[in-house]
């Protein structure tokens, strides 16, 4: 069967000369992954490759270990049973009268998303329970860290699209669109006020306090995301400290609040921690490629958004080593006729994409060295599986 796989994939890539500089051994493992997994799908796999293509052997050599060297653990089946019922619960969080609000907070918690940072959760908590006791089971406040992750990671949604303006969120209209602007930012809020309702329930302060951290950095990091630097090294790492507080802290504290409720080792801590960290920013790294290399109907937002909300992320600030005349765009925010246009070009005629592929290789890199600190079990190394499967996310 992977054989078929192979010869299926390779024929149809090799008559479009995508492979020409990609290493054929990784291209078997990705074959292999395909067979165990039904989340990487054909179009995955053209999207893969483009970004890829560049890739050295040697570069390769070094990260496809994880893929065969331990037995594979689909983090998905292996959250399924902690996230059942897991909108349902987040809908009982939001018991409101009028018919209208509940209509606008059921809107995206219909179940249909892939619940990627509460399964990160529920697999930590087992892994840090394994690593303490050898207890195999998550306690219900680990539970409702993940369920509370949703709603802030939700809400968070809500007001970024309200401040972006934004017409589409997975697939589909945004609350903005449908409600407008001010009951958007209503329903936004009424989450986020549930999901601290359902915080303080779990009645340990110490979680409170690490979970408030990640609404604190929500804002900031939005404000972050208003302003640029004129210093190239000072642009990278404002655009980096932006990613940590928008996306990978809320991953990260939300890892360290259930290794808290299920292990006392302050140095479990520090690692569920920098796992969640180095895998949100990943995360990140990788949607901002994808805005360049995926098309709008798969990605369920239109591409090219970020240009034209005048944000210069990873690919475009990579560009700019090459192209320097993308400094004057980047500082008037893309605010010119033609300047996205010429950014995106710019962009696909760089090495931005492959480089800031290879920058979400090594944040993967760290978060396994992380993870493998703790016990072995099979939920981490459904946490190691997991950053391969970041790498090779289309949406």
């Amino acid at each position: 069967m992977v054989m078929d796989t192979f010869f299926l994939y390779s024929n149809v890539f090799c008559q479009f000369k995508v492979l020409i500089n990609f290493p054929w051994f990784y291209f078997v493992q990705i074959c292999h992954i395909t067979q165990r997994s039904s989340t990487f799908s054909f179009p995955k796999i053209c999207s893969i490759f483009w970004r890829f293509q560049h890739t050295s052997i040697s570069h390769w050599c070094s990260c496809s270990k994880t893929i065969s060297d331990e037995k594979y653990q689909d983090p998905f089946q292996l959250g399924r049973k902690d996230l059942k019922n897991l909108y349902e619960d987040i809908k009982k969080e939001l018991l409101v009268s009028a018919a209208e609000l509940k209509e606008m907070c059921d809107y995206y918690f219909d179940g249909k998303g892939k619940a990627f940072r509460p399964m990160i959760v529920v697999l930590m908590a087992r892994a840090c329970n394994i690593h303490h006791n050898n207890s195999k089971e998550v306690q219900a406040s680990q539970r409702s860290v993940a369920i509370i992750a949703e709603m802030i990671h939700t809400a968070s949604l809500v007001h970024d699209d309200v401040i972006d303006d934004a017409n589409s969120r997975r697939g589909k209209r945004t609350l903005n669109q449908i409600w407008g602007e001010r009951k958007a930012v209503l329903a936004g809020d009424f989450i986020l006020s549930a999901a601290s309702v359902a915080l303080a329930r779990i009645g340990n302060t110490t979680i409170v306090s690490v979970l408030t951290q990640v609404i604190e950095d929500l804002v900031r990091g939005e404000f972050l995301q208003l302003g640029s630097k004129e210093n190239e090294n000072e642009r990278f790492a404002h655009y980096l400290e932006k990613t940590f507080k928008k996306t990978a802290s809320l991953i990260a504290n939300s890892c360290k609040a259930v290794s808290i409720l299920g292990c006392p080792d302050p140095k479990v801590h520090e690692i569920a921690y920098q796992y969640g960290k180095n895998v949100g920013i990943a995360f990140q790294l990788i949607d901002d490629v994808l805005d360049f290399t995926s098309c709008a109907d798969h990605l369920g937002k239109p591409t090219a958004a970020d240009l034209k909300l005048g944000l210069a992320t990873g690919p475009v600030l990579f560009a700019c080593r090459q192209f320097p005349e993308m400094n004057a765009m980047i500082m008037r925010r893309f605010s010119k006729p033609g300047d996205v246009e010429r950014a995106w070009k710019y962009v696909l005629q760089s090495d931005g994409v492959q480089q800031t592929t290879y920058l979400a290789q090594r944040y993967c890199h760290a978060a396994t060295r992380e993870i493998r600190k703790l016990r072995p079990s099979p939920e981490r190394e459904a946490l190691v599986h997991l950053t391969e499967m970041v790498l090779m996310r289309d949406k």
